[in-house]
């Protein structure tokens, strides 16, 4: 969990309806950071249908079904055979598409970098150090998206 990113959720209040496009912004701006650990054609698509609709070039219904498809995607994701479990970051990647679909900017958020040191190897899961320069770009990331939006 990224304490310092929790911190200026709160602030910026990022539950609060009106922030619902910061929520889609900032959870497609940590899976694009992933997307080539994603496996799965469908969770590509989906990425992609979000990608659409922040640019304005598909509707809400296109992003209903896309966050429908998603969930499915993540939920049914066979998982990975490799003895290091290193390609498991496809599992992450898939389910932090999922969570970025549903608005769930936070949890997005965590998958994906999850998954980004998961890539790394199973054993990097144990040191709290392999997570903090992706941390870092999130909190950057996400002050940076919450300022812009604010302005």
């Amino acid at each position: 969990m990224n304490a310092e990113l929790r911190r200026l959720a709160k602030a910026a209040d990022l539950e609060a309806e009106a922030h619902s496009l910061l929520r889609l912004r900032f959870g497609f701006a940590c899976v694009q950071r992933v997307r080539h650990l994603l496996e799965s054609p469908e969770a590509i698509d989906c990425l992609d249908t979000l990608g659409a609709f922040l640019e304005g070039r598909c509707d809400a219904a296109a992003l209903a079904s896309a966050r429908q498809r998603a969930a499915a995607t993540a939920g049914s994701h066979p998982g990975s055979g490799s003895i290091d479990g290193a390609a498991h970051a496809a599992v992450s990647a898939t389910y932090a598409v999922s969570k970025a679909l549903a608005g769930q900017a936070l949890e997005a958020a965590d998958y994906a970098a999850y998954a980004t040191v998961y890539a790394y190897g199973a054993y990097a899961l144990k040191d709290p150090d392999a997570f903090e320069e992706e941390y870092a770009w999130q909190a950057a990331q996400f002050q940076a998206m919450a300022a812009a939006a604010s302005a």
